[in-house]
């Protein structure tokens, strides 16, 4: 039976290495006491289906029944204190780890056998897994490799830094920056001849650089607006603190230096030109210094906006593509025109709307935004009257269109929008602050949607 048993257990430890086979050494010695653990014998290797173990089982006093009557286990303690007199006894402490006591003998050996014992024993581990674990000094277990080498805890960490810089960079300003060059970039287009490598590569170098500028941009808006955001925004990277400002004024410098660093490379004065003003505008918006943090001027901060969002991404990115790619002259089309008056309306709509749910915090640290001062049902419905007047004027602007394609597509692209907008504006509660955000986040689909429909004006 002792055979039976320490072959069976032998083989799920899976002996394989000089410190496990001195320990299988040592379990030869320990191995009656050890299975007089009722952790071990609930999971026996040996099935009750084969006679012959059942009956050494009993034999031995191991099943599990024969442990919970007061004979048995009084015989048990015996046969145990016969086999190992003067080494050790052992105890089940009902959370599957066997205690044990070093009574009479010291030195290695006992030392050794309570290092043993004192491991952690399962169904998973004993009948199915080998898990290797390693002792420290002490004899307390360790973290097992497996744990340790475990795919998920590895791309946890990970996962949690990459969502902290999406949050960071407030997507949806970037995704709004990248249309609106794409957008621009192919007004440029004259024949299906010009999208070609050149200009592919002209428009990502644009792209790239406007990237690292935008993350710059929104990223010292945070650095400067830690305590606001706490009230308006506190899932924010800064406001949360899993960013520290240490980290945020790592980001910015970084991504600054790299925006003027590729507008360096690529040599284009329309490109860094653009970069260059975005800077300027953007940390006089934001900076808390004296003469500056124009945000708290609410005429001063919807300029701020406007010309970085209807002016110099319309036209700068346009001459880049114009005049440094295409090598052309500069021309300024009508539907350069039109993008750029029609943008002004959408910027300026974008600059009071995003003031509309933070109101709360604005009004706390002193920020007079319209909504500060208009309140936010006055604010609100200008922004909708402003956006409507706006796809008003796309309208007439496509049914002045001499190309007939492009006639319908921008008349009824408008037209769709403008209903989208006042359906939703109408069932809007404005004494929810989530409500306005998701709003005002639709809004920002609208100006996406809005540069799908530029390119078509003709």
């Amino acid at each position: 039976m002792a055979k039976l048993v320490m072959s069976s257990t032998r083989d799920n430890l899976q002996v394989n290495s000089p410190a496990k086979r001195n320990y299988w050494d040592l379990f030869v010695v320990t191995c009656p006491a050890f299975l007089l653990s009722p952790s071990v014998v609930s999971h026996c290797p040996l099935t009750p289906s084969r006679p012959r173990a059942r009956a050494a089982m009993d034999s031995l006093c191991l099943r599990p029944s024969s442990l919970r009557s007061a004979p048995a286990a009084a015989a048990a303690a015996r046969r145990r204190d016969h086999i190992l007199p003067s080494i050790c006894s052992i105890q089940p402490n009902g959370q599957g780890r066997v205690s044990l006591s070093i009574q009479g003998s010291k030195g290695p050996s006992a030392d050794h056998c309570k290092k043993f014992l004192d491991w952690k024993y399962s169904y998973h581990r004993i009948s199915h897994q080998s898990r290797n674990t390693s002792a420290n000094a002490s004899g307390q277990s360790l973290q097992p490799e497996a744990e340790a080498h475990d795919p998920a805890s590895i791309w946890k960490p990970i996962s949690s830094s990459l969502d902290a810089f999406y949050r960071f960079s407030r997507p949806h300003t970037v995704i709004g920056t990248a249309l609106s060059i794409v957008s621009v970039s192919l007004l440029a287009v004259e024949s299906l001849s010009d999208i070609s490598p050149l200009f592919l590569t002209g428009l990502l170098e644009a792209v790239v650089a406007a990237f690292f500028m935008n993350i710059y941009i929104v990223g010292l808006n945070q650095l400067f607006d830690i305590e606001i955001d706490k009230v308006n925004k506190p899932t924010l990277p800064l406001a949360s603190g899993e960013y520290s400002p240490a980290t945020g004024v790592a980001i910015v410098s970084v991504s600054a230096a790299m925006s003027f660093a590729l507008g360096w490379v690529v040599g284009s004065p329309p490109l860094f030109w653009a970069l260059f003003i975005s800077f300027v505008l953007g940390t006089a918006y934001s900076v808390n210094l004296p003469y500056f943090r124009w945000k708290r001027f609410a005429v001063v901060a919807a300029l701020c906006i406007l010309a970085v969002r209807a002016v110099i991404v319309q036209l700068a990115f346009f001459l880049h593509i114009q005049t440094f790619v295409f090598r052309r002259p500069a021309v300024f089309s009508k539907p350069l025109i039109f993008a750029t008056a029609f943008m002004t309306f959408f910027s300026v709509v974008i600059a009071l709307f995003k003031d509309i749910p933070d109101i709360e915090g604005d009004r706390i640290f002193g920020i007079q935004s319209f909504s500060v001062r208009l309140g936010q049902n006055k604010v609100f419905w200008i922004c909708v009257g402003l956006l409507e007047m706006a796809y008003g004027v796309a309208i007439l602007m496509g049914a002045t269109s001499s190309s007939l394609w492009s006639k319908s597509v921008t008349v009824a692209g408008h037209a769709i929008l403008a209903s989208i907008l006042w359906s939703c504006a109408r069932s809007v509660d404005m004494t929810s602050r989530a409500a306005i955000t998701s709003f005002y986040m639709f809004i920002w689909k609208l100006f996406y949607a809005e540069y799908l429909l530029i390119p078509l004006v003709r």
